[in-house]
């Protein structure tokens, strides 16, 4: 049994021992650099979660209107990533954060097309076979000025493309202008599946050429696209272009799924981050003939992943490239989910083609990209593709 006298030094004693570790701990907080290393990060990162949370704290219970705490963090992550001035690191809020990653979802509501912004409206690049604007008689080329009674002179792209999705079954009408035609065409919405990936078989210069279009590096994507490579080759097609004009990027992993499909062996691209070594990526194995003629059909909107995989088919002598400059991307992302349901999306690291060039300007800087050996481009007024008719002729030339 202990003494009550005992008892109470020993409390002395603690109530003391605490006041010293607390002034340390307040001295030691403003005189960090007195810390080995380990211990003066340990320190310093405590030290800025007490001064955030003391200025979030003096916000909420000072400033002359309420405030929401988590709207508060939410403004404040996203202005330190945009501090970065880097166009490819985002900060998404939760909210954010599910709609990116149901920005997968190959399912919507709408009519089937793909469009570029034009002054006057929506300019039709492609319309998806089968689809509502199809049966609607919609082409390639045709301008749309006009969704219900509203114009779209002067709309951003986003803003008209909006007014035309909707609930399926449900009607827009849609104003077009095809050369000197002016016309109102009504169109019934429907759920659609867009794959990633389509493939067709088509006769040109006397030779069967398989056209395979990939546009974006979604998880799966390299399957997709070895699926519908086969398909063309099946359908007796002797040569393939790889259409990857206004591919924005994707998964690293796909592009290196999608260039194994043309390259049997040896570097698809290499990686280099400043918290991650320098790494490798080779062929997965699996290809095609490397006798089997190949393009790739590029253009300025060709960018990151679309990059890797063009850049690997020139690198390797494996294809020639039709089109324009690429975009001229030379580094990736990686994204990093917080514990408030929110992510980082930053760039980590610069990746380089198999001859070891990087296609970016410098660190998060637009490049040049990669030049094509056929200058070709499109023009998106006419219902021809101009630039597809070059791909055409360059590979049926290359089919013995």
């Amino acid at each position: 049994m202990r003494s009550r006298t005992s008892t109470r030094s020993g409390l002395v004693w603690t109530i003391v021992g605490g006041l010293v570790l607390l002034v340390a701990g307040i001295w030691i907080g403003g005189h960090a650099t007195w810390l080995p290393g380990p211990l003066r990060s340990a320190v310093a990162a405590d030290s800025d979660s007490r001064l955030v949370h003391e200025a979030l704290d003096m916000l909420q219970r000072d400033y002359y209107r309420p405030l929401n705490r988590n709207q508060l963090v939410n403004q404040g992550l996203a202005a330190a990533v945009a501090g970065l001035n880097d166009p490819y690191s985002h900060y998404f809020d939760p909210a954010n954060y599910r709609t990116f990653l149901n920005q997968d979802n190959p399912h919507v509501n709408g009519v089937g097309i793909d469009v570029l912004p034009d002054p006057k409206g929506l300019r039709l690049i492609d319309v998806y076979p089968g689809s509502p604007a199809a049966r609607a008689g919609l082409a390639r080329g045709d301008l749309i000025v006009g969704v219900g009674s509203t114009s779209l002179v002067g709309r951003s792209a986003l803003f008209a493309s909006n007014l035309i999705k909707g609930p399926p079954g449900t009607h827009v009408t849609l104003a077009l202008v095809r050369g000197t035609q002016h016309r109102l065409v009504t169109v019934t919405r429907a759920a659609l599946v867009i794959p990633v990936s389509s493939g067709s078989v088509v006769s040109s210069h006397g030779k069967k050429i398989g056209i395979v279009t990939l546009t974006s590096f979604t998880d799966g994507s390299g399957a997709e696209v070895k699926t519908q490579v086969d398909k063309v080759l099946h359908a007796g097609a002797q040569a393939i272009i790889l259409d990857l004009r206004e591919n924005g990027g994707g998964l690293l992993n796909e592009a290196v799924n999608t260039a194994s499909i043309f390259v049997p062996d040896g570097t698809i691209v290499s990686t280099a981050g400043r918290s991650q070594p320098r790494q490798v990526y080779t062929a997965t194995g699996g290809a095609i003939p490397t006798s089997i003629p190949m393009v790739v059909l590029v253009d300025r909107g060709t960018a990151s992943a679309a990059e890797i995989v063009t850049g690997a088919l020139q690198d390797r002598h494996r294809a020639k490239v039709v089109g324009t400059h690429t975009y001229g991307k030379g580094v990736f992302q990686e994204i990093q989910q917080l514990s408030n349901g929110g992510a980082l999306d930053i760039t980590v690291g610069e990746y380089f083609t198999p001859s070891g060039h990087n296609l970016g300007g410098g660190g998060v800087k637009e490049g040049a990209g990669l030049r094509p050996d056929i200058y070709a481009i499109d023009n998106p007024h006419t219902h021809a593709d101009e630039a597809l008719a070059v791909a055409l002729a360059t590979v049926a030339a290359e089919v013995k």
